[in-house]
């Protein structure tokens, strides 16, 4: 799902980064607040999980590629604004190291991997918590996260034929429209990059509740 460079045009990528900017500051500084140093360890590790998971790319129609995320348990656990710095800074070092998305076009990858799928899954999971069963909210928090990023990818590379063409008439950017973009990048995250996102979210958050109602109880007994 990352976007490399040459695919959005500067009347894409530059908005997004004006608007990234000021959201990136803003989540860096509640990370700050919110993080010690008994939970930065936790967090480093959580961190990790989501740069391993997302380095694993599989090509789908439409010119892009999907993969997890792990959005949306760094959004339950700590919530939806760490969870976006730490998604961010793990996207600027991967295009920086591994070039795998863009520097110029690392806003766009922040906006939808990082802001939109935090927020989307926190407060899905804030919506259906204690109102359904707890493996289903899981999911359906870990699914919505990372079809709410593929929405964002899909509009943003499908609009960009309109921001001109080359002299022989073919686009300069990102050649297919929203007809191919939705249908390839949405639906591919819907039917199967949704679905192990799901089932990973689920997993990981029952094995941390598991962790952390044993270490109560272990500091209980002393």
């Amino acid at each position: 799902m990352h976007i490399p460079d040459g695919f959005l045009s500067p009347s894409t990528y530059i908005p997004a980064s004006i608007i990234a900017v000021p959201l990136l500051i803003s989540a860096f500084k509640k990370t700050k607040e919110a993080i010690n140093d008994e939970s930065f360890a936790f967090l480093s590790s959580l961190s990790a999980f989501s740069f391993v998971v997302m380095m694993f790319n599989i090509p789908i129609p439409g010119g892009t590629s999907g993969h997890a995320i792990g959005a949306a348990m760094l959004a339950i656990l700590f919530g939806p604004w760490v969870a976006a710095f730490c998604i961010s800074l793990t996207l600027f070092i991967q295009a920086l190291v591994f070039g795998d998305g863009g520097l110029s076009v690392f806003a766009v990858n922040s906006l939808a991997m990082g802001f939109s799928a935090s927020f989307v899954a926190f407060y899905v999971h804030k919506l259906l918590h204690n109102k359904i069963s707890n493996n289903i909210v899981l999911f359906l928090s870990g699914w919505s996260s990372i079809v709410a990023a593929s929405v964002v990818v899909a509009v943003v590379l499908g609009i960009q034929p309109l921001f001109g063409v080359d002299a022989s008439g073919h686009p300069i950017y990102f050649p297919f429209g929203l007809s191919v973009t939705i249908p390839a990048v949405v639906g591919s995250h819907m039917l199967f990059f949704g679905v192990v996102e799901g089932i990973a979210t689920m997993l990981v958050m029952r094995f941390v509740e598991k962790l952390m109602h044993q270490n109560t109880n272990k500091e209980g007994v002393l």
